[in-house]
């Protein structure tokens, strides 16, 4: 099994696969992020599904991205020589395709390939047959996988197996297409057309950040794939393109990522509009109003790709999970729960996109009004908090301040943008939320704001408290904090969520550092004034990147390795608004609390170039 960090991503803007360092693709899900895979030996084994490509004697491998895209090439390098196997995704035009092209580079080297097909997550063989045309066609109900390539193949629906040899100079090509089977088998690419189209994609739409400075590769690495993570058709942006990728190898805590959270509405605003990709930031708004449009009782903290609410969780006991951790789960319980943050979360980001100067939805203050009346008669109320604790409901606070942000953000909206509402009231009610916080959710003793009212237990999410403007950086309360979960909260220099092993989540102890709550704290440090343990650690973090610049979740200190989902749209998010706050004049640490004055709209209508809906 191969560790979460030798895997590297290609993908379509609608699914993703996961490729090993080895040469095999170990993870695909068709036709979108969230359907049922046909590779999933990463959650099981080889019998589960993958598509192995390597050369067929000793060898090293390296790789890299060609610069700007998501295009991965792969170096093996023999006793007899050298070989490059190159592989993508088209953008999707009509069905999904994976290309990969072997080239030799010096030498005769022996390469030899495996493609076991198994849809339904790893349990069901194809119907394995030849085309007129000679390609390769697996069925199986609605789904067809058609094969074409010059190498002769042999084997069925259990193994397809294929030897072939190149040397310098030699090309052979694999195009691996998927599409419904009850449709009449699509008519063949021409696969270095497809490089070339693919590559021109990619560059132009990475040629368009305006990252500049020290960290400008590390910045345009994650866009790149945060741009891969998001539903072309949709603007909704997946958390994670893989499920029950364990927080501990070995351990219980394993999510299925594979769908939108409304928590990283505003900092995902905050990081595309700050690298200067306002289209994207306005179709991500506009998903959001999508999503939750409806009866404000019923919003949820996650949706589907396009925006689906019943996201059922069931486990799937045939396959034996990432290095044994079990249980692999499809679907995600905690869409359901109650998490008060996430009315914050909304307004923030409605706020921040008036701010950047997104053209206004029409549908979005009617939404927002609703609500926010909602909110007025829930916000005393437990919930589940930011982390989705599966032990009951209790009154967090990092919930209640976000209460707070959405009665704040409203007010803000009404005041800088003409909004109409009853104002009065809200002030009224963010004012009782404030004080309910500091009385309720300080401790004075410890110094430090709490996760549970009443209790001692810190949260890394308190960390966010001046980022959202609740209390200024040069507060004590902000300052004594920071200092309180320096103390308790790191481990090896990183952050964990909170102490899984005193708290009750619920769930068996046991996690790794937080990535996303790390880069938090050096952005605590940046507003605080502590420039140089700010850059300190984001350097340390930066350094826990693969070989081809992605994060996962989480990171086990002990193991010294990436552990959880990978890759994680949170992490990456939080590696660019960082950087920004490290290098950018405006800051979306300032932006969100409000400590700047607002962006100029007309200046960024011209970017976006958008209507009003």
């Amino acid at each position: 099994m191969s560790r979460i960090e030798d895997y590297a991503l290609i993908g379509d803007c609608e699914t993703t696969a996961l490729v090993g360092l080895d040469g095999s693709i170990d993870w695909l899900c068709l036709p979108r992020f969230d359907s049922d895979s046909v590779f999933a030996k990463l959650l099981g084994g080889d019998n589960n599904g993958c598509w192995l490509i390597r050369p067929d004697e000793q060898h090293s491998a390296s790789r890299h991205y060609r610069p700007g895209t998501l295009i991965l090439e792969t170096t093996f390098k023999t006793d007899n020589g050298c070989v490059r196997l190159t592989d993508f995704m088209p953008p999707k035009v009509n069905g999904s395709k994976i290309v990969r092209i072997v080239e030799g580079l010096a030498g005769k080297i022996r390469m030899c390939t495996e493609l076991v097909v198994r849809f339904d997550y790893g349990v069901t063989v194809p119907w394995t047959s030849r085309l007129d045309d000679g390609a390769l066609s697996a069925v199986a109900g609605a789904h067809m996988l058609v094969l074409r390539t010059g190498a002769a193949l042999r084997g069925g629906s259990e193994k397809i197996v294929g030897s072939f040899s190149v040397e310098p100079g030699q090309q052979l090509t694999f195009v691996l297409s998927y599409q419904p089977s009850y449709l009449p088998v699509e008519a063949p690419i021409d696969p270095e057309e497809a490089l070339r189209e693919t590559d021109r994609f990619w560059r132009d739409w990475s040629g368009r950040c305006n990252q500049e400075g020290p960290y400008s590769d590390a910045v345009v690495r994650s866009l790149v794939t945060l741009k891969a993570l998001t539903f072309r058709p949709s603007g909704g942006i997946v958390a994670a393109p893989t499920t029950s990728l364990p927080e501990q190898i070995g351990g219980s805590r394993n999510w299925d990522y594979r769908f939108c959270w409304v928590r990283d509405a505003t900092l995902t605003l905050l990081a595309l509009m700050g690298a200067g990709y306002y289209d994207e930031a306005r179709r991500w708004r506009d998903w959001l109003l999508r999503a939750v449009a409806g009866d404000p009782t019923q919003l949820q903290i996650m949706y589907g790709v396009t925006g689906e609410r019943r996201l059922t969780e069931w486990e799937v006991p045939w396959l034996a999970g990432y290095e044994g951790s079990k249980p692999v789960r499809i679907g995600n319980a905690a869409h359901a729960q109650l998490q008060l943050d996430v009315y914050g979360e909304l307004m923030d980001a409605l706020h921040q996109a008036r701010c950047g100067g997104l053209p206004e939805n029409e549908r979005a203050w009617d939404i927002q009004c609703a609500l926010l009346h909602h909110l007025k008669s829930i916000w005393t109320e437990p919930d589940e908090g930011i982390w989705e604790v599966r032990g009951g409901r209790r009154h967090f606070t990092y919930s209640k301040v976000m209460a707070w942000v959405a009665f704040d953000r409203a007010i803000k909206s009404a005041d800088e943008f003409g909004m109409a509402g009853p104002v009065d009231e809200w002030k009224e009610l963010r004012a009782e939320i404030h004080d309910d916080v500091c009385r309720r959710g300080y401790d004075p003793k410890r110094q430090s704001f709490v996760q549970v009212y009443g209790e001692s237990l810190l949260d890394a999410s308190l960390l966010l408290i001046p980022a959202v403007g609740f209390l200024p950086p040069e507060d004590p309360r902000v300052t004594s904090t920071i200092s309180a979960i320096e103390q308790d909260l790191l481990t090896d220099g990183f952050v964990r969520r909170y102490d899984t092993g005193s708290a009750d989540d619920g769930l068996p102890p046991g996690e790794g550092m937080f990535l996303a709550c790390s880069f938090w704290l050096a952005d605590a440090y940046q507003m605080v004034g502590r420039h140089a343990d700010a850059v300190k650690l984001f350097e340390r973090l930066l350094g826990l990147c693969n070989d081809v610049g992605l994060l996962s979740e989480e990171y086990d200190a002990s193991r010294r390795r990436l552990v959880g989902n990978f890759p994680q749209a949170f992490s990456h998010i939080a590696l660019v608004n960082t950087a920004h706050n490290l290098t950018h004049a405006e800051k979306p640490f300032e932006q969100r609390g409000g400590s700047t004055t607002r962006r100029l709209s007309t200046k960024l209508n011209d970017r976006v170039g958008g209507t009003h809906e």
